[in-house]
C-alpha cells in the first residue's frame, strides 16, 4: 500500500512548533498509513501553491478566530486543485508552546484526520464510477484501436493494388494509344489521282499500269494493291513512298530523253525524228509502261 502524503500548512513559525510536538505522540505510519512530509508556515499564497503542489493530503491549520478562518477559505479555494484533498484545523488560541494544550492539537489533528479519510469514503462510490466508466472507455478505445489497425491495414492493401491498377490502366491506355495511332495511319483505298495530286499537284498521273509495274518490281505485292483508278495499303506511307518513286523514275527517264533528243537536234538540226540509244527511231518519245519497268528494274538491280 502507498503511503499518503500528507502537508500541513500553518499561519507561522510558533505555529510549526505546536503541531510538531503534537504530531510527537501520533503513531501515523503504522494507524494511518500516512507520512507528514511538510510542515509549511506561510500566509503567502504564492509559497503555500509551491510548498503544498502534488499532496495527497493538505491540512490547513490555523487560529479558530475571524483572521484564521479568512486565511483559511482563501487557501482552500487557491490549492483545492492543486492537491488531492483539503481539510481544515482549527488550532486553539493563544497556542504558544508553554501553554498551548498539546493533547488539545494532537485530538484535533486526529480528527482531522479522521475527517478526511470519511471524506474520501464518501467520494468512493463515485470514484468507483468514475473508474468503471474509465474501464468501459478504454475497452473502447482498445477495440477502436485494434479496428483502426485492421482498417490501417487494408486501407495500406488497397493503396497497394490501387497504385498496381494505376500503373496497368497507364500501360494500356499508352497500348491502345499506340494501337489507335496505328489505326490512323492505316490506309484506306484513296483513288489514284487524288494520292497522286496531293503530292504532285502540277504533274500529269501516270498510267496506273506504271504503278501496277512499281508495285511488282519494288517488291510490294500485296502490301500494296493497284486497280480500278484506286490504290491501296495497309500503310499510308508505303503509297506515299511508291508514287514518290514513280515520279522520281519518270523525272530521270524525262531528263534521259531530253539529252538524247538535244544530242540528235544538233547532229541533224533538220530531223523530224528523235533516234534512241540503240540506234531506233521513234517518232514520238513519250515514256510508256514498259519503259518504266525497264528502269525500275535497273534501279532494283543496283
Amino acid at each position: 500500500m502507498a503511503i499518503v502524503d500528507v502537508r500541513i500548512l500553518v499561519e507561522g513559525a510558533s505555529d510549526v512548533e505546536v503541531v510538531s510536538k503534537a504530531l510527537q505522540g501520533l503513531a501515523l505510519g503504522s494507524e494511518y498509513n500516512i507520512t507528514i512530509s511538510a510542515i509549511i508556515p506561510t500566509t503567502n499564497v504564492e509559497i503555500a501553491k509551491s510548498a503544498a503542489a502534488g499532496a495527497d493530503l493538505l491540512i490547513i491549520a490555523t487560529d479558530a478566530d475571524r483572521v484564521g478562518r479568512d486565511l483559511a477559505e482563501r487557501l482552500f479555494s487557491e490549492l483545492g486543485e492543486m492537491v488531492g484533498h483539503v481539510e481544515r484545523m482549527k488550532l486553539p488560541l493563544g497556542h504558544d508552546l508553554e501553554h498551548v494544550d498539546v493533547e488539545l492539537v494532537r485530538k484535533e489533528l486526529k480528527n482531522t484526520l479522521v475527517r478526511a479519510g470519511l471524506k474520501s469514503l464518501q467520494v468512493l462510490p463515485g470514484y468507483m464510477e468514475l473508474r468503471k466508466q474509465l474501464l468501459d472507455v478504454k475497452g473502447k478505445h482498445d477495440t477502436l484501436a485494434q479496428e483502426y489497425e485492421e482498417l490501417y491495414r487494408e486501407h495500406e492493401e488497397l493503396r497497394r493494388k490501387y497504385e498496381e491498377l494505376q500503373a496497368e490502366y497507364v500501360r494500356i491506355r499508352n497500348e491502345n494509344e499506340g494501337l489507335k495511332e496505328l489505326l490512323e495511319r492505316k490506309s484506306r483505298p484513296v483513288k489514284i489521282e487524288d494520292a497522286w495530286k496531293g503530292l504532285f499537284p502540277a504533274e500529269p498521273v501516270p498510267d496506273e499500269r506504271i504503278l501496277a509495274t512499281a508495285v511488282e518490281k519494288l517488291g510490294l505485292t500485296g502490301r500494296v494493291i493497284v486497280g480500278q483508278g484506286y490504290i491501296f495499303a495497309e500503310e499510308g506511307e508505303l503509297i506515299d513512298e511508291l508514287l514518290k518513286t514513280v515520279y522520281l523514275s519518270l523525272a530521270i527517264r524525262e531528263e534521259l530523253d531530253e539529252g538524247t533528243k538535244k544530242r540528235q537536234e544538233g547532229s541533224k538540226p533538220e530531223a523530224q525524228e528523235t533516234e534512241e540509244p540503240g540506234g531506233n527511231i521513234v517518232e514520238n518519245p513519250e515514256v510508256n509502261p514498259d519503259e518504266i519497268e525497264r528502269l525500275l528494274k535497273g534501279i532494283g538491280d543496283e
